[in-house]
C-alpha cells in the first residue's frame, strides 16, 4: 500500500453533509423576461400615437393558434408534461457541483476506512437527494461497479432524454409563434382589402393587421426561444450532477483510492468549480 493510501485509511472520518438544493427561484430568467417585456412596454408607453397594442382577435391567433399547431407534433402525454414549462424555467433545484464533489470525497474516504456497509449510517443526510441516495444503496447492497454504471447511465440518458423532449416543444412552438402571427396578419391583410371602398378605415385595419406579427414575434423570440435555451441548460447541468454521482458511486463499489475519485469528478467539473479535497 502506497504512503497516499495508508494516509486516506487513517484520521477522523469526515463529517458527511449533502447539500439539499429545492427549487430555488432562477431570477435570471425571471428578471430577464420581466424586463424584455417592461422594456417594450415602455417603449409603447412613451410613444407619441394614440394607437391601441390589443387586439382580441390577434391574441387569440398567436396563442391559441401556437399550441394548437404545436400539439400536432407531440402525443398528449409529452404535452401533458410539458405543460409546466415556465415555471421549470424559473424554478428549478440548484446544486453547487464543488460542494456536491466534497460530499462525494467525504463518502468516499467513509466507504475506504470502515467499508461501503458504513454508508447506511448516513441515511438521513443521503435521502436529501433521491438519486444519490439510490446510487449509495446499491453500492451498499453489493452492486458490481459495472452494474451501477449500466443502471444509472440508463436512467441518466432516460431523464436527459425526457428533457430533450421538454426543451423541443418549447423551440416547436418558437418556431411556430412568429408562423401564426404572419397568419394572422394575413387573415387582417385580407379583411381590410375586402373594404377598400372605406379609405378611412385603411389605417387603423391595417394596424391590426399587424399586431398579430408584433405578438408572434414577442412570444416566439423573448419568450418560448428563451425558455427552451434555458430548459436545455438546466438539463446539462442536471446531468453533469447525476454523472458526478455515478462517478462516485462506482468508484465506491470498486473501492477505488479516493484521489483517483478527486480527479475522475475534477474531469466531470467546469475548472472553476474543481476541488483539491487533499490539500
Amino acid at each position: 500500500m502506497s504512503d497516499a493510501e495508508q494516509q486516506d485509511n487513517t484520521g477522523p472520518l469526515p463529517e458527511v453533509r449533502i447539500e439539499n438544493p429545492g427549487n430555488k427561484p432562477d431570477f435570471a430568467t425571471i428578471l430577464g423576461l420581466v424586463f424584455s417585456i417592461a422594456l417594450i412596454a415602455g417603449a409603447i408607453a412613451i410613444g407619441q400615437s394614440d394607437a391601441s397594442f390589443f387586439d382580441m382577435p390577434s391574441v387569440m391567433i398567436v396563442i391559441l393558434g401556437t399550441m394548437a399547431a404545436t400539439s400536432i407534433s407531440y402525443t398528449g402525454a409529452e404535452l401533458a408534461r410539458a405543460g409546466s414549462l415556465v415555471g421549470k424555467s424559473m424554478f428549478r433545484k440548484v446544486y453547487k457541483p464543488s460542494k456536491l464533489a466534497t460530499s462525494l470525497m467525504d463518502l468516499s474516504i467513509v466507504a475506504r476506512k470502515k467499508g461501503v456497509l458504513a454508508l447506511v449510517n448516513y441515511d438521513k443526510e443521503l435521502r436529501k437527494d433521491e438519486f444519490l441516495s439510490r446510487a449509495i444503496q446499491m453500492v451498499v447492497d453489493g452492486y458490481t461497479a459495472d452494474d451501477i454504471e449500466r443502471l444509472l447511465t440508463q436512467e441518466i440518458g432516460a431523464l436527459t432524454e425526457r428533457h430533450k423532449r421538454s426543451a423541443s416543444i418549447a423551440r416547436r412552438a418558437a418556431e411556430i409563434a412568429p408562423a401564426m402571427g404572419l397568419i394572422g396578419t394575413l387573415v387582417g391583410l385580407v379583411q381590410m382589402l375586402a373594404n377598400l371602398d372605406n379609405p378611412d378605415a385603411i389605417g387603423p385595419a391595417m394596424a391590426v393587421a399587424l399586431l398579430t406579427t408584433f405578438y408572434g414575434a414577442i412570444m416566439g423570440t423573448v419568450i418560448l426561444a428563451s425558455i427552451a435555451i434555458k430548459l436545455e441548460k438546466n438539463s446539462a447541468d442536471e446531468t453533469m450532477i447525476k454523472t458526478l454521482i455515478l462517478t462516485a458511486a462506482a468508484s465506491m463499489a470498486r473501492q477505488e483510492n479516493p484521489r483517483r475519485l478527486e480527479m475522475l469528478l475534477n474531469s466531470d467539473m467546469p475548472p472553476s468549480e474543481q476541488i483539491n479535497y487533499f490539500d
